[in-house]
């Protein structure tokens, strides 16, 4: 079988200019109005590429006309109309099938694939469905997923149904097939933001304010230990990578991830990646393994992209032992969830120490926890920024320093609310103050005891 592969797009054979970001609705094309002939068209030759049936005699430009010619034989296509459909194809074969353009919309901030016809995605925060968009049958999600993943190493099938992945982008792909699917292959992508790399697009976004952008950095530089809390779709990953910018380039980083999504822009970075099992159930390489190993490697800082599990503990005792710094993320509805979540992981990874024990050991580890929230109205704010000022009652106590104050829904639907400065001086400005660190002077120093 003969295919271009080229990158060059199918329609430039027609010698047509579309003018447009996307193909023109089928509403919009001058002759041609049968969308369900049409779409029969695609499906035809998607479904014959999906089945290795072009026949080898013939090149894909030359047995796509064949097909047209058969499917829609005494219907005139316009040239705009045959590009379409060449465009549709392109997209099969150099780009990622009926998710393509999703892909290319820098609006579109993640696409969920539920089904053939069930795709919906995120815009401006808010999720909606996207009738236009559609595919053949589960068979052809399933091609997609595989197209996606294989050249990143990893590989979906019924022996290993669930893969999580990070595209060349940046972007974040989870895929989920049966039999741990009901549904059929779902594909879910959480596309990396190009706009928000800084600190300052997170301001000028309302994410938080300058002061406490100055804090947090004033934090990172002066080696302070940071959680960093946070519901799915929270951006907490999002917020780690700017938070970790302001660490030196004078500094060696060991960063660990089940999917390396960070970018660090740093010279002195070295990323770690776990490693699945493989076909013969061996070769597994966990959070927990990546972070012993990473003790051994001279690391000035380690960031653990994510803490779930067992290896909570041990990235609890980097920070005790000397390892300042550090930073981490974890799933949590506020930052006393988040302490919470954490004695539990340490208990469930078969740690026989008492309670009063494992509470004394985080707060000693952990200094700032940063929550960060997917408000209603789809915008993200940073709504607390606390420090643990010790134990008392054997509880661990946390004091606020900054917080997002919620106050109610405006007219168009946003969520009204202020951010709030506290007014005490944190115990962690005058550690950093101690270390030589001053850039908070105008914030804290008039403030009371």
């Amino acid at each position: 079988m003969v295919i271009n592969m080229s990158k060059k797009k199918l329609v430039d054979v027609f010698d047509v200019t579309i003018q447009q970001e996307k193909p023109l609705a089928l509403t919009d094309y001058e002759v041609f109005k049968d969308k369900e002939l049409l779409d029969q068209l695609r499906d035809r030759i998607i479904q014959n590429l999906i089945d290795n049936k072009v026949p080898g005699d013939k090149n894909l430009e030359q047995y796509i006309n064949d097909e047209i010619d058969v499917v829609l034989k005494g219907h005139d296509l316009t040239n705009l109309e045959r590009s379409h459909i060449f465009n549709l194809i392109d997209n099969e074969i150099n780009g990622y099938g009926p998710i393509t353009e999703l892909l290319d919309d820098t609006s579109v901030t993640e696409i969920m694939v539920n089904g053939i016809n069930k795709i919906y995605v995120e815009i401006d925060g808010k999720v909606i469905k996207d009738e236009s968009v559609s595919f053949i049958n589960e068979d052809h999600i399933l091609r997609t997923i595989q197209k996606i993943v294989q050249p990143l190493g990893r590989t979906i099938d019924t022996a290993h149904p669930m893969v999580d992945a990070r595209l060349k982008d940046g972007s974040r792909i989870n895929a989920v097939v049966p039999p741990l699917s009901l549904n059929g292959p779902i594909l879910t992508i959480r596309k990396f933001k190009a706009n928000l790399e800084t600190i300052e697009d997170f301001i000028r976004n309302g994410t938080l304010t300058p002061y406490m952008a100055r804090f947090l950095e004033a934090a990172v530089i002066g080696k302070l230990n940071i959680l960093i809390s946070g519901g799915t779709g929270s951006g907490k990953t999002s917020f780690l990578n700017v938070l970790s910018s302001f660490i030196g380039n004078d500094e060696r980083i060991v960063t660990i991830e089940d999917a390396a999504e960070l970018r660090l822009k740093q010279t002195h970075v070295v990323s770690l990646e776990t490693r699945l099992t493989n076909y013969e159930g061996g070769g597994e390489v966990t959070i927990r393994d990546l972070v012993i190993n990473s003790l051994r490697m001279r690391p000035d800082r380690i960031i653990v992209g994510e803490v779930r599990g067992k290896e909570a503990f041990d990235m609890l005792q980097a920070m005790n032992t000397g390892h300042d710094g550090s930073l981490t993320t974890l799933h949590a509805n506020n930052p006393a969830d988040a302490l919470n979540r954490l004695e539990t992981m340490i208990l469930m990874a078969g740690m026989e120490i008492p309670i009063k024990a494992i509470r004394e050991y985080i707060a000693s580890a952990i200094d700032i926890v940063v929550h960060v929230e997917r408000l209603n109205d789809g915008r993200r704010k940073v709504t607390s920024i606390c420090e643990i000022v010790g134990i008392k009652n054997d509880l661990i106590q946390l004091k606020e320093i900054f917080a997002f104050n919620k106050k109610g829904v405006t007219s168009r639907g946003e969520v009204d609310g202020e951010f709030i400065l506290y007014s005490y001086v944190p115990n962690v400005y005058k550690r950093l103050k101690s270390r030589g660190i001053d850039l908070l002077y105008d914030i804290f120093e008039n403030m009371e005891e």
